[in-house]
């Protein structure tokens, strides 16, 4: 026989994961933990099948029919097994429900699901989320006779009554600038509200229901005047067949998120109606974002667990030069330091669920809210470009096999590009941690800082510190300079994710220690050592490089 290389295996995702066992064992009462700890076992159980049955099976796309044989528009999507299974797979763990218990624990016991199930469920994850953002918005928005019709299919734990809401916002003419909206809201004769327009990414078109934004016909132009829509998409009078005013153009061929169809629709008259005022929609979407944007970090450090995961397991595997990869000094040395930025990365993500729970429920103290406004851009921003990186770098690990398609491994790096786009892209989230800034994210975040670093190492307290003092710096050298505050806002956001995943890793390290794990305090001096600071001094009249000729 010749040469074989050796696949990696995955471990039991909720079994072998030390860092989710002592945020819960930390953070979660002890009376939450038994029921949580069943659900997430059985979506460790879910997620090993799920890669196991990627080995022997060829991966689909969904094939979206637009015909039938005898000419009727159907629009019909044939979705892969794990989206078949999503229905069930989400009710009977309250991946989705649990985060609207009513306790301050419900943001983290549902992320927890969803850390576990992300990877495996092919992103069925993303229209979740958006059904996650729907929900969040109708309870904000007071519309009773909505919440009352729509939240107990959003929120069910019995996949037959169970819907999936979109989130239809972008279009031709805008994505994150979403003034240029051409859908038009117009009333009917009896009084019904209709949708007209295209909407030209809706990736949870398969879904029962939709949020729209749309310019009410005569109002003026500009974000102001767009209103935001409730939508339901199947007509329950043709056996639940999609609506014939929703017409599915294609679905998008894209880079990564391969399994989850993103298509581009035309609205022909939809039935609609209003979640509040006719103006003001992009005001009623804000509650979404922070729901949606920690979806999208906690989703980014699934896929850079998976990455690490397999990665260490191949190290203990393959043999190079004499030795187990885990064994030469170099690869050693990679191998830590990508699982000391993971570290970090989860724990600002989770720690950003957990604000959410408390905000949401209340029993937030008086500093949090800021800090839920800065760390969720924040959170969203940093992961979403870290999991790049790592999932590239962990490719790296695996040599030529990193790039052979049918070790399913390309399809990491390809599904982590997403991450920096969803929700916001890097620059767009940067800015809206400027705005953030420009109340009292700052002071809150030195606020969360001190007490999270309290009792720990003094060396790190010191280092966090300085990059704070920096960052304050820097902000009050360009209070009236807004371009160069702008053109520096990446790094300044970057700055500011470290020093918070920083002190949260120092907080981490003191509990462990106490508890004789070391390993926390390890991952927080490699971190420290990988820098906090990302500031530049920009001078935005440097841009010469960009002209064309």
């Amino acid at each position: 026989m010749g040469f074989l290389q050796a696949a990696p295996q995955l471990p039991h995702p909720w079994r072998n994961d030390r860092l989710l066992h002592a945020l819960l064992e930390r953070a979660l009462p002890s009376t939450h933990r038994t029921a949580l700890e069943t659900d997430l076992d059985a979506l460790g159980d879910y997620a090993l099948m799920a890669w196991q049955r990627a080995a022997v099976t060829t991966r689909r796309k969904p094939v979206l029919t637009q015909w039938d044989a005898w000419g009727r528009r159907v629009d019909r999507i044939e979705l892969t097994t794990a989206w078949q299974e999503g229905p069930h797979i989400t009710t009977r763990h309250a991946v989705l429900a649990s985060g609207h218990e009513n306790h301050e624990h419900a943001r983290l016991e549902e992320f927890a699901r969803v850390y576990l199930y992300h990877v495996a469920s092919e992103f069925y994850t993303c229209p979740l989320a958006m059904t996650d953002g729907a929900a969040t918005a109708l309870k904000a928005s007071g519309n009773q006779a909505l919440v009352e019709r729509a939240l107990p299919h959003f929120l069910s734990r019995d996949a037959a009554t169970f819907w999936l809401s979109g989130q239809w916002m972008t279009e031709t003419h805008g994505g994150s600038d979403v003034g240029h909206t051409e859908t038009v809201a117009r009333q009917d004769a009896d009084g019904q509200w209709r949708l007209y327009g295209r909407k030209w990414f809706s990736s949870a078109v398969v879904g029962e229901a939709a949020l729209a934004l749309a310019r009410p016909e005569g109002a003026g132009g500009g974000s102001g005047a767009l209103a935001l829509f409730y939508v339901e998409t199947m007509d329950d009078a043709h056996g639940a067949q999609r609506k014939p005013q929703l017409v599915i153009d294609r679905l998008k061929d894209k880079l990564g998120t391969q399994e989850l169809p993103t298509a581009e629709i035309h609205l022909d008259g939809l039935p609609a109606w209003p979640l509040g005022e006719l103006s003001n929609g992009v005001r009623q979407v804000a509650p979404m974002l922070n729901v949606t944007r920690t979806w999208n970090a906690v989703c980014a450090i699934a896929s850079m667990a998976r990455a690490i995961a397999l990665a260490r397991d191949y190290a203990m595997r393959r043999e190079a030069f004499g030795h187990p990869l885990i064994e030469l000094p170099l690869h050693a040395q990679t191998l830590a330091d990508m699982q000391a930025e993971f570290e970090g990365a989860f724990a600002l993500a989770f720690e950003v669920a957990q604000l959410l729970g408390r905000v949401e429920h209340g029993s937030a103290a008086p500093h949090e809210t800021a800090l839920l406004r800065l760390l969720t851009p924040l959170a969203k921003l940093w992961t979403g470009k870290l999991s790049v990186r790592l999932c590239s770098e962990a490719l790296e690990c695996f040599g030529g096999a990193g790039y052979i398609e049918d070790t399913g491994l390309p399809q990491l790096l390809r599904d982590a590009q997403v991450y920096a786009i969803w929700e916001g892209t890097t620059n767009v989230l940067s800015l809206d941690a400027l705005r953030a800034l420009a109340g009292d994210g700052l002071g809150a975040l030195r606020t969360a800082v001190a007490a999270w670093q309290q009792g720990g190492d003094p060396h790190a307290a010191f280092a966090i510190d300085a990059a704070l003092d920096a960052a304050a710096s820097h902000l009050d050298a360009t209070p009236t300079q807004r371009a160069a505050l702008e053109a520096g806002a990446r790094g300044l956001a970057i700055t500011l994710a470290r020093c918070a995943a920083a002190a949260l890793l120092a907080r981490q390290a003191a509990w462990s220690q106490a508890r004789g794990d070391a390993r926390p305090a390890a991952a927080l001096r490699r971190f420290l050592g990988h820098g906090l600071l990302r500031l530049a001094d920009i001078d935005t009249g440097d841009t010469a490089l960009l002209s064309g000729g």
